[in-house]
């Protein structure tokens, strides 16, 4: 999967990589350029044509059809597709070009066509895309963007996957539209491919509300975009992560400051916590994340269904020995804990003297005002992580639904395969650690249960 802002030359480099799938592929070799719809899928087959018909070995051994090229010699074929998923049974593709895949509206043809693949030796699928909406036409989170958080999961060692490789060239999510440096970072082909010029135009116009900024963001800053209203700033509880912190600090030679941020993260197991669990029963996540009394989190469990298990089940003994040797082998002062289809669990813990205390997640009066002081303290900055990958996909995930009640965290619609489950607990965790703060007197120790 390659994703980079638009008009940095992706058709051009498909081009000849398709001519070496219909030449080199073996025998009986199937290339198939897909898109969202016949035109665009087109695109991929012009280019090659032109790149046939400017050299003269090529054209002297290839057949040019309006729709096709062919290779007489090995008997293959390149054709274009568009989304008509239901008319592509029963092709057999050795390599796909897929292109723009952020607007597919479902994701019928991309599965058509990676079970079609199933029948080839080594096959490829090379996605070739810039970034979008997180949703497609249903509502359900989009084939593109799912594949693109797999691909970070696999980035940060969440998922052992050597079949799936991925480069994204992007800006930062919070990076200034009118910022060259987040061009850069999203276009290869600044200044070469793209003109620098027309770029610096189209931001200002976009700044000025000539046309919507989430656009510009999309198409030349390759980010991706909800349509649901984002729960934090884009980048800002990334910056949260003591390790980003100690870059930033050597970078400026601030030697002492890396030192107070490493031993910020050395935490002496007789230190207060909170322990925040969220729980789930199968498609769901299940998430135990710890949070010190002066902001500091990290998560101690975390089980998310994998992609390709529909029978998955949470490991439920496997969450309640982590969550016991916790309590253990720390100061865990309180265990706060949605009660939803873990109600059973919950009191039997309590019965062996766990300190459990229940917190509804979904109870507007409890999540409002813990967002408005977890969100106050994100932006001041008195939050701080470990940098797990995973709380921060989280957090990126979480939308805002705002009404009469008030502004809250939750996931972009039930049944999203994007899950918020950390995030949430480190809303309540945090909720709870700064009351317990506040609560405890000067001479009086917290006691752990144990």
């Amino acid at each position: 999967m390659w994703g980079m802002a638009r008009k940095n030359g992706k058709t051009g480099l498909c081009a000849p990589i398709a001519l070496h799938g219909l030449m080199l592929g073996g025998d009986g070799a199937e290339v198939y350029s897909a898109a969202a719809d016949r035109p665009q899928a087109k695109l991929m087959l012009t280019a090659a044509k032109k790149n046939v018909e400017l050299i003269p070995e090529l054209s002297r051994r290839l057949k040019l059809y309006r729709d096709a090229i062919e290779d007489p010699v090995t008997g293959s074929i390149y054709k274009a597709l568009s989304a008509d998923a239901y008319t592509k049974e029963g092709l057999s593709p050795t390599l796909v070009l897929a292109d723009e895949l952020h607007a597919w509206p479902n994701r019928d043809l991309y599965d058509v066509l990676a079970l079609a693949m199933g029948g080839r030796f080594d096959p490829l699928m090379l996605i070739v895309t810039t970034a979008g909406v997180m949703v497609d036409t249903h509502g359900q989170q989009s084939i593109a963007n799912e594949l693109f958080e797999y691909g970070l999961r696999v980035a940060a060692g969440e998922v052992d996957d050597a079949t799936f490789y991925m480069s994204w060239w992007a800006s930062q999510d919070n990076a200034d539209i009118e910022d060259m440096a987040a061009w850069e970072a999203a276009n290869p082909g600044l200044d070469d491919i793209l003109d620098l010029n027309e770029l610096r135009a189209s931001a200002k116009r976009a700044k000025s509300g000539g046309f919507k900024e989430s656009e510009f963001r999309i198409k030349r800053m390759n980010l991706w975009v909800t349509a649901s209203t984002v729960a934090l700033p884009g980048g800002v509880f990334e910056m949260c992560a003591i390790p980003r912190q100690m870059d930033i600090a050597a970078e400026h030679g601030d030697e002492e400051l890396v030192e107070r941020l490493e031993a910020k993260m050395e935490r002496d197991p007789k230190e207060s916590r909170i322990v925040f669990f969220d729980g789930s029963f199968n498609h769901d996540c299940t998430a135990l994340l710890e949070v010190f009394l002066d902001g500091y989190m990290r998560i101690l469990g975390c089980w998310e269904r994998p992609p390709d298990e529909d029978n998955w089940r949470v490991p439920m003994g496997e969450v309640e020995n982590v969550l016991f040797e916790a309590c253990r082998d720390t100061e865990v002062i309180e265990v706060a804990a949605d009660p939803f289809r873990w109600a059973k669990e919950l009191e039997d813990w309590s019965a062996v003297g766990l300190p459990v205390v229940e917190y509804a997640t979904t109870s507007p009066s409890r999540m409002v005002p813990a967002w408005a002081k977890f969100y106050d303290a994100v932006i001041a900055g008195n939050i701080t992580t470990d940098g797990d990958p995973r709380l921060e996909r989280h957090a990126r995930n979480t939308t805002l639904k705002v009404d009469r009640l008030g502004p809250r965290p939750v996931k972009e619609h039930r049944g999203s395969p994007r899950s918020v489950d950390l995030l949430i607990c480190a809303v309540g965790g945090y909720d709870r650690a700064t009351w317990h703060a506040a609560n405890q007197g000067p001479d009086e120790p917290l006691i752990a249960w144990g």
